[in-house]
């Protein structure tokens, strides 16, 4: 007996099986969604649309789409990207401090540690803004007032309860010993609006966020929570100037799940590599007011854990949920 297996499929008279051509390489087969935790025309919004286009054409064939999935300060569409399945083909912008601080007041589905980290972009510092009218002038008039009668300044904060938008407000609390009335929010845009409408006093949100506003004339910024005066905005005094010694911002940028094929994570790193090193990137950024602080990789991974230590030991002090 002839043992059939060992001859050709040809000589048996069989047709020999279609080959289908290999998957296209990564990415150009299908889009990459980015997915943006926070409603449009934020602070993560914005570095996520400006940081996928410059890195656009050192990725060939690449096409990305910019998904906003707000809600609940970040945590859904946060955890969207961390569940995301890791084949390349969803990223996602975030705020650090988010990552650090929600899992400190409830349950998330996501580990600060386990997220693939591309490439942080801005660090952008916090700033406490009123309206060009407000009697309110500076931090030290905005004290004088909660010592007077505290919580009688409503402080919205664009991200809600524990963002950086937030902290800064508890910061401030906790230097000079007072207690805003705080009034949180579900994004920049919102609470802009709020502020604008006069129905909050004061509105706690990043300085790129609050810039074109500030040159129109229609907001004013009494205090910047960076160490030193962003040149966007140098007549505007830091706390540490008006002698409260808070610090604190939002550093954002591109994130993958756990998992995340090692390849394509190497090309997005390379890619945010090269767009730093370019001078136009710089020029870009800007011209859309954003305040750069470019890590990739390890190094802003390694940010985003330190700076976790430093929101539980803050949280340790001054809890803001019990």
């Amino acid at each position: 007996m002839i043992a059939r297996r060992h001859l050709p499929l040809a000589g048996l008279g069989l047709a020999l099986p279609f080959v289908k051509p290999a998957r296209a390489a990564w990415p150009a087969d299908r889009p990459i969604e980015v997915i943006v935790p926070f409603p449009p025309g934020g602070g993560v919004d914005a570095v996520g649309r400006f940081a996928t286009h410059q890195i656009t054409s050192r990725l060939p064939g690449v096409r990305f789409v910019v998904v906003n999935r707000a809600g609940a300060s970040g945590q859904l569409g946060m955890e969207a990207i961390f569940n995301a399945a890791p084949d390349g083909y969803t990223i996602g912008a975030i705020g650090s401090l988010n990552v650090s601080t929600l899992p400190l007041e409830r349950p998330v589905r996501w580990k600060a540690e386990e997220f693939t980290y591309f490439a942080n972009i801005v660090d952008d510092a916090c700033g406490l803004w009123v309206l060009p009218n407000s009697p309110i002038r500076s931090l030290a008039d905005l004290v004088a007032a909660l010592k007077r009668q505290p919580e009688s300044v409503s402080v919205g904060s664009a991200a809600g309860v524990g963002s950086d938008d937030h902290l800064v407000l508890l910061g401030l609390e906790e230097k000079a010993d007072v207690r805003a009335l705080h009034a949180p929010f579900n994004g920049t845009a919102q609470v802009q609006r709020d502020m604008l409408s006069g129905a909050v006093d004061v509105a706690s949100f990043n300085m790129s966020e609050g810039i074109v506003l500030m040159r129109e004339g229609r907001i004013r910024c009494i205090g910047q929570a960076s160490p030193a005066r962003w040149s966007a905005a140098p007549d505007v005094p830091t706390f540490r100037e008006q002698g409260f010694d808070v610090v604190i911002g939002s550093a954002r940028g591109m994130v993958g799940p756990p998992g995340f094929p090692a390849e394509a994570a190497r090309a997005l790193e390379a890619a945010f590599a090269e767009a730093f090193a370019d001078p136009a990137f710089t020029r870009d950024a800007e011209r859309v007011s954003l305040p750069l602080r470019p890590l990739v990789g390890r190094a802003y991974r390694e940010m985003v854990l330190a700076e976790g230590e430093a929101v539980r030991a803050m949280y340790a002090r001054r809890p803001w949920r019990r």
